[in-house]
């Protein structure tokens, strides 16, 4: 595998979550810097070093409102 997908989202009860695209792979955190760290342990946990992803890409959704 040469790169793996996190879809992030802000979690309605605060901070951030993300959950990979194709893998089972979930976890969360308050903050950006430290979803970043939790996602790569999470992938380093998941895969073993033969399938280790070269590329972990964090594709972040941010919905915003704005009054008419």
């Amino acid at each position: 595998m040469s790169e793996i997908l996190f879809l992030v989202e802000h979690a309605p009860e605060g901070g951030y979550t993300a959950r990979a695209l194709g893998e089972s792979i979930f976890t969360e955190a308050d903050t950006l810097p430290e979803l970043r760290k939790m996602v790569q342990e999470a992938v380093h946990c998941h895969f073993d070093e033969s399938n280790m992803p070269k590329v972990i890409r964090l594709h972040i959704v941010q919905e915003e409102m704005l009054a008419a």
